[in-house]
């Protein structure tokens, strides 16, 4: 289909889940951005979770896609009742957002409309022995049905290669809103929060999973409140690993529960740490970092990326290392100076090269590029 460069009825369909976390920030960012320059956007997503009230509060147009988290024997149910809403929805381009979306949404279409996948963290790292082995084998095959592949990291986009993935590749930096996420003393934020005293605030925001990694942050906080015992750690969001890091967790810790915003805990923080096993780029150092605040991030896809190169030597540690986690932590929060140093140096650093709207302005070149009225003004690789 060609369309004019001046058109401004170009039409997506966002395909998504899961519906919370990093995914639907994502999904978000991008309805309203591609809503205020015109398109018709439509999103398929369960009806539960945040993201779809958030998107029909924007205006796209939203429909109840029911769908697992996870591939089951309820896949080929989901698979037909997306095909149905695409014929219904008639978009010019796919996007399918996750590896479940982008499973069921390739499934669907085969390629019978322009398809944008993005993996958000590929689907067999998250997994180990056969499951992780079907999954790089659909991942393999399961590319001939997607026009272009959206990594969000260089990182991402190696594995991905490495792995035998052919396909055409934008890599595509995360982004976040700078005006949303932007530094507030941290005695005005504690103040919000209800929070008292002084002592040194560390905090965590993530679904408490495997894969952010609490369960690591927690064996590193014994060493970290050893040497430091007024520190206080604040694990902010919810997930299927909660009742565990609970009865694992000292009373220096504190659960706060899951948030739909948690801008004040950035602002609060005097460090965020973020001690994921893989990811394709955290939208929550970003965050942080936006909010003119030091992160720590373990070395997995994306991290060493998203950092300004200051921050690399006392934010950068090898994931599962308890130890390295701990060390970092500690001297952060015992160096105020330099702890204000890398926060305005990683604040400064987001404005460059993380802002949301960089991000929407990329993803749009994409379309433009498949449907034939532009270049992709992103950064590229292709294979050959």
């Amino acid at each position: 289909m060609q369309l004019s460069s001046t058109d401004p009825r170009l039409s997506v369909l966002h395909v998504a889940q899961p519906v919370d976390g990093g995914v639907a920030r994502v999904v978000t960012d991008l309805v309203t951005s591609q809503l205020s320059t015109g398109m018709r956007v439509d999103v398929a997503c369960p009806g539960r979770g945040c993201l779809p009230d958030a998107v029909r509060g924007l205006g796209s147009g939203t429909h109840e896609w029911a769908a697992a988290r996870s591939p089951g024997p309820g896949l080929p149910d989901e698979v037909r009742r997306l095909a149905r809403l695409v014929d219904e929805v008639r978009p010019d381009v796919v996007h399918a957002h996750s590896a479940k979306a982008g499973l069921a949404a390739r499934l669907a279409v085969r390629g019978r409309v322009p398809t944008v996948f993005q993996p958000h963290a590929w689907s067999f790292e998250a997994v180990g022995g056969v499951t992780a082995r079907l999954a790089l084998r659909w991942e393999r095959f399961g590319a001939r049905w997607a026009a272009h592949v959206v990594c969000v990291s260089e990182a991402e986009r190696q594995t991905g290669q490495r792995s035998g993935v052919d396909a055409r590749w934008s890599v595509i930096p995360n982004g976040v809103d700078v005006e949303r996420f932007r530094p507030v003393a941290a005695q005005t934020a504690r103040t919000a929060l209800g929070l008292t005293g002084q002592a040194p605030l560390v905090v965590c925001v993530g679904r408490l999973c495997r894969q952010k990694g609490q369960d690591v942050l927690l064996r590193a906080w014994a060493a970290v409140a050893e040497r430091m015992p007024l520190a206080r750690l604040v694990l902010v969001g919810d997930g299927p690993d909660a009742a565990g890091l609970r009865e694992q967790a000292p009373p220096s810790v504190r659960f706060a529960g899951a948030t739909e915003d948690a801008t004040l805990w950035y602002q609060a923080a005097d460090l965020v740490v973020l001690p994921s096993r893989w990811e394709g780029m955290a939208l929550v150092p970003l965050e942080a970092m936006a909010c003119g605040r030091p992160v720590v991030v373990t070395d997995v896809d994306g991290a060493r990326e998203s950092l300004p190169p200051p921050l690399v030597p006392h934010g950068l540690v090898p994931p599962e290392d308890p130890g390295a986690l701990a060390r970092a932590v500690v001297g952060l929060l015992g160096d105020p100076p330099l702890r204000a140093s890398l926060g305005r140096a990683a604040h400064r650093h987001v404005l460059t090269t993380h802002d949301v709207r960089h991000t929407a302005d990329a993803v749009a070149a994409v379309y433009r590029e498949l449907l034939g009225v532009g270049p992709i003004k992103c950064r590229e690789s292709i294979n050959p």
